[in-house]
């Protein structure tokens, strides 16, 4: 009997082994063939949100991927991305752990490398109350202003020597010089160098380093990464440093001077002086590395992204003339020819925002979002989802999806027309990510949606623009990097509108 009992038990376990098996196959998204070791990593190629978004149109919206020996959910679907966002949003509130964050995030401690739990709201509340809040953006509406004004004062002296000009580099002045401003009190007289520090940044940051998915590399130091980020690393330390300890020795006479006591008094002290003045009373929680950290993220996040943002707004209108002539028909409509576009002019220039929304749309900036790990096992549309997975949201993809969006390939701002305005992108149930979503959505939108708008009209507001001196049309192919920017960098003539008296 016992022996008729084996051989009966046998069979059953294995039937049972098999059938839950099948179950969990059956809940885990799909998966397409991988290699030994290597994963998904083989199928990887540049730019990185294109080639993903190949993957999903063949396998489905929701891939199970390995990257090495790490786990990966990909999502190119605007559902899941909400599902991800919002029910799940808690679970999905982590950072994989990455070299770069080691090294560039002063071990995990910025408000982009940082673990989700009390130090990060902290920061998240900090960079909130100072920054970001409706009467600090009202507070600083004349700096945006100040800066935009010097950006065309120096671009018409440049359009009187005649030539090319690159957008770029002046558009990343611009917003290097307000974020200085906000931050540390004063413009920075070396904005090439801080470009190239934020350039490589981004670079590093973005480059896959197989090494975090394949740890026995991390022992070789492939392609030589770790050495590059150390290097990055002190020359970027070096610039906070300097800056830090240049506001705390102006912070004991900051007040003697009726000019700076004025500025306090309208709420215009910088970020690194109110946190030195919270270090007093909390050294531990304000380090002077944890000071750091808050202000290369804010520096670095909030110049590369409004800069690039503007320069591809500025090249869909070049390469669409109508839309380029209904936006100047706009501003001139509501402005003038008189002065220049400020703040409060931005709820009456609907078109425009129409434009920098469709630019957001078809090349987000950040056009992955930045990659996050699941705490605890999660279902998202029916599909299971174990602790420790990271999750990767292709914005790209979700933004020219044909079942959410009419002719998504193509630079329609109309298609915003009639849409909530100010200060919400109005996503659509997660359709537009171009600012991420949930706890860890961006915080600056309010602000990078000012910058933009008033340095977008004042280009299309003061200047007559020649791509190319007339021969053809500006390049509009995609680069590679954690945030994504033209390829070939904008050049074009410009010159000061015979009208304009400003």
């Amino acid at each position: 009997m016992e022996v008729i009992a084996l051989y009966l038990f046998v069979p059953l376990l294995f039937f049972f082994l098999l059938s839950a098996l099948r179950r969990r196959q059956k809940y885990s998204p799909p998966s397409p063939p991988s290699l030994p070791l290597l994963g998904h990593l083989h199928l990887l190629n540049k730019p990185l949100h294109q080639s993903l978004a190949s993957l999903s149109a063949r396998h489905g919206h929701i891939l199970s991927l390995r990257f090495g020996s790490r786990p990966v959910i990909l999502v190119s679907s605007a559902s899941a991305a909400e599902s991800c966002f919002s029910k799940n949003d808690a679970i999905f509130a982590n950072r994989p752990r990455f070299l770069a964050g080691k090294h560039l995030g002063y071990n995990y401690s910025t408000l982009a490398w940082a673990s989700y739990g009390p130090h990060w709201r902290n920061l998240r509340r900090i960079t909130t109350v100072e920054i970001f809040s409706p009467s600090r953006l009202h507070s600083i509406s004349d700096l945006i202003f100040q800066e935009v004004a010097a950006m065309v004062k120096a671009l018409a002296a440049a359009a009187r020597t005649g030539g090319v000009i690159e957008m770029r580099p002046r558009l990343f002045e611009l917003n290097l010089n307000l974020m200085m401003k906000i931050v540390a009190g004063k413009k920075f007289n070396q904005t090439e160098v801080f470009r190239q520090i934020v350039r490589e940044t981004f670079e590093l940051s973005g480059a896959t380093n197989f090494g975090d998915f394949i740890p026995l590399l991390r022992l070789f130091d492939y392609k030589g990464l770790e050495k590059k980020l150390i290097r990055l690393q002190g020359r970027r330390n070096s610039f906070l440093q300097e800056l830090i300890d240049e506001r705390g020795r102006d912070s004991a006479s900051a007040f003697d001077n009726e000019a700076e006591r004025d500025r306090e008094e309208k709420g215009r002290k910088c970020l690194i002086d109110s946190l030195l003045s919270l270090q007093k009373t909390s050294p531990e929680q304000y380090s002077d590395e944890i000071i750091k950290g808050i202000v290369v993220v804010l520096l670095s996040a909030g110049t590369d992204t409004s800069a690039l943002t503007t320069e591809w707004a500025l090249a869909l209108l070049l390469r669409n003339p109508t839309a380029f002539s209904k936006t100047r028909a706009e501003l001139d409509r509501h402005i003038g020819n008189h002065r220049l576009i400020n703040e409060t002019d931005l709820p009456n220039l609907p078109y425009l925002r129409c434009v920098i929304k469709e630019t957001l749309r078809l090349h987000p900036v950040v056009p992955l979002i930045p990659a996050r790990e699941s705490s605890e096992d999660c279902a998202v549309e029916g599909f299971h989802v174990p602790k420790g997975v990271m999750l990767l949201v292709n914005a790209w993809a979700i933004h020219r999806d044909p079942s959410l969006w009419e002719e998504p390939e193509n630079f329609k701002p109309e298609r915003w027309e009639g849409e909530e305005e100010e200060g919400e992108m109005n996503r659509k149930q997660g359709k537009v990510l171009s600012f991420g979503m949930g706890r860890r959505g961006c915080p600056g939108e309010g602000l990078g949606l000012r910058s933009v708008g008033l340095a977008l009209g004042a280009l299309v507001q003061c200047f007559e623009w020649d791509s190319d001196g007339g021969g053809g049309e500006v390049d509009l192919t995609e680069g590679s990097g954690l945030t994504m920017p033209m390829a070939t960098p904008l050049k074009a003539f410009c010159k000061k509108r015979d009208d304009n008296t400003i």
